[in-house]
């Protein structure tokens, strides 16, 4: 049984679809101005990390837990409509890819799981 990763198409496929996700957001006014005075290509770089960790990948993730990464946006007025745009501009990066529904439904599950981290609604436990 493969993983997500490798039927996603495995890293080329993550890298192209996390490169035209974050053209989507920085060109979407309503999150963009989340983005401000963020270097992207660090950006990119740990959000491909983290994709390809939780999609099953080979794990070179060091970044902070979704709670501690997202907390400075929470004081920016970060929601869950903010959050639903991002899954929605997932999902359209990857229909744009070329990629199955099915395996967008299990990203967007993926991404669910972590809307509550994201919000800071779930304990981190330290």
């Amino acid at each position: 049984m493969s993983t997500l990763y490798e039927s996603l198409g495995g890293q080329p496929a993550v890298d192209a679809a996390v490169d035209i996700f974050y053209r989507k957001m920085l060109t979407d006014d309503r999150v963009a101005r989340f983005f401000e005075s963020v270097d992207m290509d660090r950006q990119a770089a740990k959000q491909k990390a983290f994709l390809t960790m939780v999609f099953g990948g080979p794990a070179n993730y060091s970044g902070k837990d979704m709670t501690r990464a997202h907390s400075h946006l929470l004081a920016k007025g970060l929601d869950d409509s903010h959050v639903t745009i991002v899954i929605e501009h997932l999902g359209g990066t990857l229909r744009e890819l070329g990629v199955a529904e099915e395996l967008i439904g299990q990203v967007a599950a993926i991404a669910e799981s972590v809307r509550d981290d994201i919000l800071g609604r779930r304990a981190t436990g330290t």
